[in-house]
């Protein structure tokens, strides 16, 4: 990949800025180590707001918060959430809710999103027998 040298400086700049030492001797590498971690950023980014999408698709398909409660990985850290990346752009999300306040999990919901944002409800309803107890 060639990098612009504009990139490079600001890169390299905005490295020195945050206080972490660049890789002086080879500027191209620290911009490309850069251009990594910004790529996983964004990727976060999106698993995270698609996690956020198919739990709100799951309140929606279950009458609402008044209804129904995710599990709490779907509240905490994307890269924790029970999902699988499908390798087309989207991710399918496999996870238990309950009523408010109950403590047993009563349904299961599975949601395939796309990096888009379109939402689909692959299932909505009993826990079935293959899905694995959390």
């Amino acid at each position: 990949m060639k990098l612009n040298t504009r990139l490079v400086c600001l890169l390299a700049l905005s490295t020195l800025a945050v206080g972490v030492s660049p890789a002086l001797s080879n500027p191209v590498r620290s911009a490309q180590s850069q251009l990594t971690d910004i790529t996983v950023i964004s990727n976060n980014i999106e698993l995270n707001r698609a996690k956020n999408l198919a739990r709100q698709a799951a309140e929606n398909a279950n009458g609402g918060l008044g209804e129904y409660r995710a599990e709490a990985a779907m509240h905490g850290a994307s890269a924790q959430s029970p999902f699988v990346e499908n390798g087309d752009g989207t991710w399918t999300f496999t996870f238990q809710g309950h009523k408010p306040g109950a403590s047993v999990y009563t349904v299961e919901t599975v949601v395939t999103v796309s990096q888009d944002g379109r939402v689909r409800v692959d299932y909505n309803g009993r826990i079935r027998n293959s899905f694995n107890v959390r």
